[in-house]
């Protein structure tokens, strides 16, 4: 299962697209993404409450440290105020983006990274007059790298032989010394296997993984066609159980033809 429509436009734009790029590293909820980004695109459209940013004096910029400090200050307080500095463009507001975010509140510390990256970025842009692309995913990346959460399936639902947990972490070595990658994690399961890889940032991963798949079951047919494939988040036991469960079901159908 790739999601092949997301999966093709967001390869599409990584070829297309002109720029340098930064990738979000750590791993950040996608939910708390998509509100950060709704309130920061807010503030960059109605420009209102960037007014006390942008024209900021030291007393203003005190205020804001003093708020952001004040355990009396609502968290959405704060998160506005993070997000308004963010968008300033200004090297003071970047300042206290970066010591605020060392000691964060504990629940802001998503939020207080993602608004330290999109200050550092708007920055950078205008200091080098480049264009920055910004790649954000739930499981974030590492340098030049995205990171992806990789499920594998055994073909009969019984527990992978020794020869075979064998073939598959040799495989997916060798696959990633010709491709620049870094295996974070490998993890095989009785009858699945758990992989995190870092690749490059226009690496074909559907193409490395279906590759990786083929030499494997060269020696036996032994990975299911079911590949779960994702930089979103990590599956949860009780989504590889149902997984597992949809994989049973194909089986049992295959056996009764």
């Amino acid at each position: 299962m790739y999601q092949k429509d997301h999966y093709n436009r967001f390869h599409q734009f990584l070829n297309e697209a002109n720029g340098e790029f930064h990738i979000l590293e750590h791993h950040v909820p996608l939910e708390t993404q998509m509100e950060y980004y709704k309130i920061s695109n807010r503030l960059r459209n109605i420009m209102i409450p960037l007014k006390s940013a942008l024209s900021a004096d030291e007393a203003d910029y005190l205020q804001f440290v003093s708020d952001l400090q004040n355990p009396e200050t609502s968290k959405e307080e704060k998160k506005r105020i993070l997000s308004i500095l963010a968008v300033s463009k200004q090297i003071k507001a970047y300042r206290i983006l970066e010591k605020y975010q060392q000691h964060p509140d504990k629940e802001l510390t998503d939020w207080a990274y993602m608004a330290l990256m999109e200050s550092r970025m708007a920055l950078e842009s205008d200091l080098s007059d480049e264009r920055m692309i910004y790649i954000s995913t739930g499981l974030g990346g590492k340098g030049n790298r995205l990171r992806f959460y990789i499920l594998l399936l055994s073909t009969t639902g019984n527990p992978f032989l020794d020869y075979q947990r064998q073939v598959i972490e040799r495989e997916f070595a060798y696959a990633m010394s010709n491709e620049d990658g870094e295996i974070e994690q490998l993890t095989i399961r009785d009858n699945y296997v758990e992989i995190l890889l870092l690749v490059p940032i226009h690496a074909d991963i559907k193409r490395i993984l279906t590759d990786i798949v083929h030499e494997c079951n060269q020696f036996g047919d032994f990975i299911s066609d079911i590949v779960t494939l994702t930089n979103v988040k990590k599956l949860s036991e009780k989504e590889i159980a149902k997984i597992l469960k949809i994989q049973g079901s194909r089986f049992k159908i295959q056996l009764s033809r």
